[in-house]
């Protein structure tokens, strides 16, 4: 399947939270982690939050990934970003898995640059896997991104991303917002905190959370917290405020 088939494809599901205003001046990317979808998530954030994550000028996006096959549930296709070979900040990445999720999010991104969105206007974030892929695509694909939020996630200890940093001259970085929980078996706390600290040590500057007594999940205080961060991150430009008068 070629990748414009997919995008194609990933449209059927592409869900988006419209501004709760009438301006549209800033878009975050919301990556599920593996084995769910964009309306999953959706829901998700809705029984957490009591309502959806949105915001006066902000669109949210929550794409959902193909369908291929999952090396880690023995070749099972399964709604991921990306193969992998185990769930290990050791394993090797697949980086030719990684390559096709990187046009993805290039035409996810290029589709927000053509309805007017600046390049600095839009972050990237996600849950687990999707907070890799969101790792991947600010530090990696597009450094000019406005922000990115990690949750639950991590970067593979001979990552890419570690060798585009180090070897690709960039400027100013995108801020980062990373929350892991404390007792996270699949996804054990270190590799989320090793991850920050290298990519601090490269110049990215942010936050790591450890968020107490939480598993493999989002969290109320996370969404809260995300939220608070965009407001800052992505404020209201002249023409959205010019919209409310």
């Amino acid at each position: 399947m070629s990748v414009i088939q997919q995008i194609l494809k990933m449209k059927l599901t592409l869900k988006s939270i419209p501004p709760s205003g009438k301006t549209h001046s800033a878009t975050v990317l919301f990556f599920h982690g593996s084995g769910d979808t964009g309306p999953n998530l959706i829901e998700w954030v809705r029984f957490l939050l009591g309502k959806d994550l949105q915001s006066p000028h902000i669109k949210f996006v929550y794409p959902t990934a193909p369908l291929q096959p999952y090396t880690p549930l023995d070749g099972e296709k399964s709604h991921v970003w990306f193969d992998r070979k185990s769930i290990s900040i050791d394993a090797l990445e697949s980086r030719k898995s990684l390559a096709s999720s990187y046009e993805l999010v290039n035409d996810l991104i290029e589709a927000e640059l053509n309805n007017g969105i600046p390049i600095n206007r839009i972050v990237v974030g996600g849950f687990s896997m999707g907070g890799a892929l969101a790792l991947h695509t600010g530090y990696h694909v597009n450094t000019d991104v406005g922000g990115v939020f990690a949750c639950s996630a991590f970067l593979n200890r001979d990552s890419i991303v570690y060798e585009s940093l180090k070897n690709k001259p960039h400027g100013k970085l995108p801020e980062l917002l990373m929350f892991h929980g404390d007792r996270d078996t699949l996804v054990r706390p270190e590799w989320g905190s090793t991850t920050f600290n290298k990519l601090q040590e490269m110049g990215v500057e942010g936050e790591f959370v450890s968020v107490k007594n939480t598993l493999h999940e989002l969290k109320v205080k996370e969404l809260v917290q995300i939220q608070e961060w965009l407001a800052k991150i992505l404020p209201p430009i002249e023409s959205d405020v010019s919209n409310k008068l």
